[in-house]
């Protein structure tokens, strides 16, 4: 039986993964195979030797410690895309916020007197006339699952889009419209965009990438969106910026005690992935993860290991979470020729500092595998026979 621990509420859609008669899933499993989670601070929590995984049913893994899962050979996964329609969505309606001046708009009419409501509307409402998005520019920063989605249904919109992203996929190219235009460099993009919407990771990278020198590239009057950290605006900055009408809105899921107060900003309670339908969605591609790893060793989707699947054809297979580092690989063949352990399949991939190596064999099936030797070998992180 595998053991599933819960350190949030997980929709049900994606707990239905797990066969009952294989899983038991609970929120104080003590020495629990797999963590389950979604926003819970892992910071300080104390990992049981039997942890071999933990999955975030969203994408950002701020709330998980890397470093202690990856020392330990605890693979870690996130669900890319599973929320990226939900965050487009978002992103659009809040296209439409600040172009049309909705919220001002809706919140003084809310205040009229009751009578003669019609003749104030009517004086009133050219204080919140508008602008139309159709051919305004929109640069996005980031063309991952939401920048790429975002892109092409913009373009749908009759908007002009330039995306940037020195990381661009294969994958994400072949599915992006070939009318949006690619950036030379984020400066280009600031200096050509009306809209500035931005969907990168918060790393030592992009963090505060948005400072006195981007927000000067920037025309009069843009308006910026942050749906990804709040971190990768400089706040003391951004409100240089307002008060000198460069940015004419900022838009952001990730309110904090700097924006609360500020003029022109719209502060949405991180409802990005907040729907029904992104919810399951990510609850299930985090589960079938899990589930996945646990039962045939292959990574898919981890932040911290690289992806890596070898075909499970119901052989006995042994996992090895490892350093990457030189003659590894030769090491642990060797280990295993010690012990008589003939190799039918292998497969070995790497991902900055860490590496996994996946070995199929074809005795000892229906015996105890030692793996002492393997373990012995300095580099190794951890150990499965599956």
């Amino acid at each position: 039986m595998y053991k599933i621990q819960l350190l949030n509420h997980i929709s049900g859609k994606g707990l239905e993964v797990f066969p009952e008669d294989s899983y038991v899933i609970s929120e104080k499993e003590e020495q629990p195979d797999a963590i389950l989670v979604r926003s819970y601070h892992m910071y300080g929590l104390p990992l049981a030797k039997t942890v071999k995984a933990v999955a975030r049913a969203g994408v950002g893994v701020n709330n998980i410690p890397l470093d202690e899962c990856s020392e330990k050979g605890i693979v870690v996964f996130s669900t890319p895309g599973a929320n990226a329609n939900a965050v487009k969505e978002l992103v659009i309606s809040s296209l439409f916020l600040a172009a049309r001046n909705i919220i001002d708009a809706v919140q003084w009419t809310k205040n009229l007197e009751e009578e003669c409501v019609s003749q104030l509307v009517e004086k009133g409402k050219k204080e919140y006339v508008g602008t139309e998005l159709a051919g305004k520019t929109i640069g996005i920063i980031g063309l991952g699952a939401i920048g790429a989605l975002l892109a092409n249904t913009l373009l749908q919109l009759g908007m002009k889009v330039i995306g940037y992203d020195p990381y661009l996929s294969i994958e994400t190219a072949w599915n992006l419209s070939r009318d949006i235009e690619r950036a030379r460099n984020l400066e280009h993009l600031l200096q050509e965009s009306n809209y500035v919407t931005v969907h990168v990771p918060l790393t030592e990278e992009t963090t505060e990438m948005f400072q006195k020198n981007e927000f000067s590239t920037m025309k009069e009057g843009t308006v910026l969106l942050n749906f990804s950290r709040g971190e990768l605006v400089n706040m003391k900055d951004l409100e240089v910026a307002i008060d000198a009408k460069i940015i004419r809105t900022y838009v952001t899921d990730f309110p904090n005690k700097n924006i609360l107060g500020m003029k022109n900003v719209i502060a949405l309670p991180h409802l990005g992935a907040s729907t029904y339908e992104a919810e399951e969605n990510c609850a299930r591609m985090a589960a079938r993860q899990l589930k996945t790893f646990l039962e045939t060793g292959n990574i898919i989707s981890s932040v911290n290991f690289p992806n890596i699947e070898l075909p499970y054809v119901g052989k006995k297979r042994i996992t090895i979470a490892h350093r990457n580092i030189p003659n590894m690989v030769g090491q642990i063949t060797s280990a295993l020729a010690v012990d008589g352990i003939n190799i039918t399949e292998m497969i070995n991939r790497s991902r900055g500092g860490t590496a996994y190596t996946i070995i199929d064999i074809d005795n000892h099936l229906g015996e105890e595998i030692s793996t002492q030797h393997v373990k012995a070998i300095q580099g190794v992180l951890a150990v499965r026979v599956i």
